[in-house]
């Protein structure tokens, strides 16, 4: 099987990944699109939103890794959009419309039932409503493997880490202060759960730590 992973997930300065008040305006929540910058010029970004150019540097390099071996992504269900409680009816696709950018099974944690459907470039989405360990063993079986992301959001990234399920974490800290909003290592003693070693990589917009367990 391959690893478990959080990658290229933006943290403030302050150790918020996501503000307050996240809706369809908003879906980082007040100032989460900030913590955002040092990928909206990068090249990767750019193909995703079906534009050419954009930068090559270290954080385009990190992006692009980011995406390399993934089996299969799990999300939590603000990551998917902003509708909340029962779903009204199967008009929200997602954030990324037609084509959305992960091209393989999407695992979307609800407690509300809804059918799976296909998205152009092979990315399906599927929705599950009997927590974190379901959502693990479909997506394992999905990756046939190869790694699965967790893409958040901040929530959804502690339920994994306290159940032992991820094995490295890259996070892009940037050079923002939040003050408020989902913070990342609310309740979490990281030694305690195995991560003892961590590399740095200055990037352009972005600084970049891989947390691993030793």
């Amino acid at each position: 099987m391959g690893k478990v992973k959080v990658c290229a997930f933006s943290i403030s300065l302050d150790g918020f990944g996501a503000g307050v008040n996240q809706d369809l305006q908003n879906p980082l929540g007040l100032g989460g699109k900030e913590l955002h910058n040092w990928v909206y010029g990068t090249k990767r970004f750019m193909s995703m939103i079906g534009q050419a150019g954009g930068s090559t540097g270290v954080d385009n390099e990190m992006i692009e890794k980011s995406f390399e071996n993934i089996g299969a992504w799990i999300l939590g269900r603000n990551m998917f959009g902003p509708v909340r409680g029962a779903w009204p009816d199967d008009e929200w696709k997602g954030w990324w419309g037609e084509e959305p950018p992960y091209h393989v099974p999407v695992f979307v944690l609800t407690h509300y039932e809804r059918n799976s459907f296909m998205m152009k470039g092979n990315t399906e989405f599927h929705f599950v409503t009997d927590g974190i360990d379901a959502a693990f063993t479909r997506a394992k079986e999905a990756a046939q493997g190869k790694d699965i992301r967790i893409g958040g959001g901040g929530s959804t990234i502690r339920q994994f880490l306290q159940a032992g399920y991820i094995d490295e974490i890259h996070l892009a800290q940037t050079p923002a202060l939040l003050g408020a909003g989902e913070h990342l290592f609310s309740g979490m003693d990281m030694p305690a759960l195995g991560f003892n070693q961590a590399q740095r990589i200055e990037g352009e917009g972005a600084t970049h730590f891989i947390l691993t367990k030793g």
